[in-house]
């Protein structure tokens, strides 16, 4: 518990930052669960995590043993209290539908995943009544550490380890030169194993 300077909190490290609507509310319940649950994941890939709370610490610490009851992992990643919601506002977390009500403005299913050089590289936001897959944040995550600085790119449905895409920006000469050999499946597509780290 106590203040964080983001951008001092991330490093050199890449990040995801996440919000979710509510404290005590079943999706958000199941996500900061599977979140806590696969976090090792992240840490092997050097990626910081931290979840954005409109709640107050005292409501997210009560709640962090009701996501440990229910999904058997305790919390183990900063939540960030945005009590006034100055950081869902910022990162455009925020519904954008009018609210007849006279409530705060709900948080939606935002997903951030920040590089080493505090550059937003993804976005995705979810409605609140869809579950984020965090599996796929974690295969975005293994293309964009492995395309950064390099002239790859990753195909559909590509997973850690399987055959990347060479840019087209790079001609023939350059990418055996750069990658060795590759399969042309066409001119502008060429296809190569992943490089070792």
């Amino acid at each position: 518990m106590g203040t964080i300077n983001f951008h001092e909190w991330i490093g050199d490290s890449w990040c995801i930052l996440f919000s979710h609507p509510r404290a005590f509310t079943p999706v958000c319940t199941t996500e900061l669960g599977y979140m806590a649950k696969i976090k090792s994941e992240f840490d092997k890939r050097g990626v910081k995590i931290a979840a954005v709370s409109v709640d107050s610490v005292e409501d997210d610490l009560k709640w962090s043993e009701d996501i440990k009851d229910v999904k058997g992992h305790e919390v183990n990643y900063p939540i960030i209290a945005d009590m006034d919601r100055t950081v869902c506002e910022k990162y455009g977390m925020l519904m954008s539908e009018d609210d007849i009500s006279g409530a705060p403005p709900a948080t939606v299913r935002s997903v951030f995943v920040i590089g080493p050089d505090k550059k937003i590289k993804l976005t995705i936001t979810y409605p609140p009544s869809t579950g984020r897959n965090f599996d796929e944040v974690l295969r975005v995550v293994d293309s964009l550490q492995l395309t950064h600085n390099r002239k790859l790119a990753t195909p559909v449905n590509w997973n850690q380890g399987e055959k990347c895409v060479i840019l087209p920006t790079v001609n023939d000469d350059d990418a055996k030169k750069m990658f060795g050999s590759f399969d042309a499946v066409k001119p502008y597509l060429r296809m190569v194993d992943p490089p070792s780290k």
